[in-house]
């Protein structure tokens, strides 16, 4: 049974693609710096902080993984100061490239995960020949961390992915469609929001993780590879489902301390290039998403 290894196995993607592993039978073993989560439990896990350079080394050796899928580092545009955005995000994935590379097993793939935000303010379907327009720290780090990635090429097989917005069951209420899941599950009267304009490309979680794998599978080049639906939803037509699925309604204010100076407005993806190494897919449809949300 080959190994996997899951940075950042505690957070909400790592949960999901440990369950994705282990269907496709893969020994998955979690990573993270706090404790091991009581969802996580029977497998097994490493509690270690990325910036632990020496420890981690050990650990590497320990594990032998076959495959690796980092996930960790700061995962949303508003997380953390902007010293530890750079610091989880380039210097931590830069420890772990340095002991996978100094192992005496290299694995056989590594996933890197990017993020689509790293693309600006740009208009239409973008595709990854779209050259980077990064309008906060966050995207500016991820940018950087492929930069800093490209060092290792020669000696590791590494995968870059740049998810674009995606969402599910058991996400956090810092990012958007879960905060509004639970306005509409409670029936409460009122929402504030930031941005209510804004047009986002949102996959569900589950085809994140599975197109991970898949990427594993083959053994996908360098990339960089855009994990997008192809679609972008408007945050009023989101909105209009979740009154249609539960029969509520309630009122949108829009608080000005929500809105970001330099938010991205549209941001949708093209998978030309994803489905060119997959195979094609088909994405599961926004309400269906929710739905699954709102039952949990």
């Amino acid at each position: 049974m080959a190994t996997a290894l899951i940075t950042g196995a505690g957070g909400f993607t790592g949960y999901h693609l440990i369950r994705e592993l282990a269907d496709h039978g893969y020994e998955p073993v979690g990573m993270g710096r706090g404790p091991c989560p009581s969802a996580l439990s029977g497998i097994r896990y490493e509690q270690i902080d990325l910036l632990d350079a020496d420890r981690l080394g050990g650990v590497i050796r320990t594990i032998r993984p076959s495959a690796v899928f980092h996930l960790a580092g700061m995962s949303h545009v508003t997380q953390g100061t902007p010293e530890a955005v750079y610091t989880a995000n380039i210097v931590a994935s830069r420890n772990l490239l340095a002991a996978l590379a100094d192992g005496d097993a290299a694995p056989d793939f590594v996933l890197l995960a990017s993020t689509a935000n790293l693309y600006g303010n740009k208009g239409g379907t973008l595709d990854e020949s779209t050259p980077p327009e990064p309008l906060n720290d966050y995207a500016v780090s991820k940018l950087a961390m492929e930069y800093m990635a490209a060092i290792w090429k020669g000696r590791l097989p590494l995968t870059v992915v740049r998810p674009f917005n995606y969402t599910g069951a058991g996400q956090s209420e810092a990012f958007l469609i879960p905060k509004l899941v639970r306005h509409f599950k409670e029936r409460l009267p009122v929402i504030e929001l930031g941005n209510t304009h804004v047009v986002r490309d949102f996959s569900d979680v589950r085809d994140v993780v599975s197109l991970y794998v898949r990427l594993a599978e083959v053994r996908a080049p360098w990339g960089p590879y855009n994990v997008c639906s192809g679609t972008g939803h408007a945050l009023s037509g989101i909105l209009h489902m979740l009154t249609e699925l539960t029969g509520h309604e309630l009122e949108v204010r829009v608080n000005p301390a929500f809105v970001r100076r330099n938010e991205v407005h549209t941001l949708i993806g093209s998978r030309a290039r994803l489905e060119s190494r997959t195979g094609p897919f088909e994405p599961i449809p926004l309400r269906e998403t929710l739905r699954w949300m709102l039952e949990a």
